[in-house]
């Protein structure tokens, strides 16, 4: 029987996702997981491959979401859509409201002041509804393009790692979508009709990100298999599992 090709895109990112977390070793047996549910395709991708996870027995895993909205930054996301995706995949959703300072004469840029608190809420939440791992839903590209951006702006080369184990709290980062490409995750939201937020942040375009996604374009219409040189460099590198 010849698959379809919507078939042929879901079994290679099931595929990839299960490399991933075998391969990295990124979930144990009894793990609970809370998942940063930004909104986007990738975090909403990443809960629902999590959530066709937990139906699995061994490793058994629990899996919740955590959705953190800020009450002072222009970025609307519907949070009766987030509840309701969440809910067809049995996963548990959790809604949090913060905000932050964006006062001129800030040294720190709002995007990373709106990242830091985000991520500080999300590892007050984890602790204190005793969840050991947070999934977050960075691929491959995004992955890449941060290694990139730390070699040509800080002199470092370095990048997200797949596992992260913090060493001042109890909690391990990981990136189940390490080995999916942004593409394939891209081509199954548009076939699987995620909805994608409702207004973007008027701060997004203030990193050099999107720069980089251009060059690392004109990279890999050079040489193709760029990604998987500079994968295999991190990987040697050990750049790949961390501790913090």
């Amino acid at each position: 029987m010849q698959l379809t090709e919507e078939q042929r895109l879901e079994r290679k990112l099931i595929s990839r996702f299960q490399k991933a977390i075998v391969h990295y070793h990124l979930i144990d047996d009894d793990d609970r997981i809370l998942v940063a549910l930004s909104g986007g395709k990738d975090s909403l991708f990443l809960l629902e491959m999590l959530a066709r996870r937990m139906r699995v027995h061994r490793p058994a895993i629990h899996v919740e979401a955590i959705h953190i909205r800020m009450e002072n930054i222009a970025y609307e996301s519907d949070a009766g859509y987030l509840k309701n995706f969440a809910k067809q995949f049995g996963i548990k959703l959790h809604l949090i409201t913060t905000s932050f300072d964006v006062r001129e004469g800030n040294k720190k840029p709002p995007c990373f002041l709106c990242s830091w608190n985000r991520r500080k809420q999300i590892f007050n939440f984890a602790q204190e509804h005793g969840f050991n791992k947070i999934a977050l839903g960075h691929h491959m590209d995004d992955i890449l393009h941060t290694t990139l951006m730390n070699e040509f702006f800080q002199g470092s080369f370095s990048s997200m790692p797949v596992k992260l184990e913090m060493r001042k709290m109890p909690l391990t980062l990981i990136r189940p979508l390490a080995l999916c490409q942004e593409e394939d995750i891209r081509s199954y939201a548009q076939l699987h009709n995620y909805q994608k937020q409702k207004k973007l942040c008027p701060y997004e375009t203030d990193t050099h990100r999107a720069d980089i996604r251009k060059i690392f374009q004109q990279i890999e219409d050079i040489n193709p298999e760029a990604r998987y040189s500079l994968w295999q460099a991190l990987e040697r590198e050990g750049k790949l599992i961390e501790e913090s």
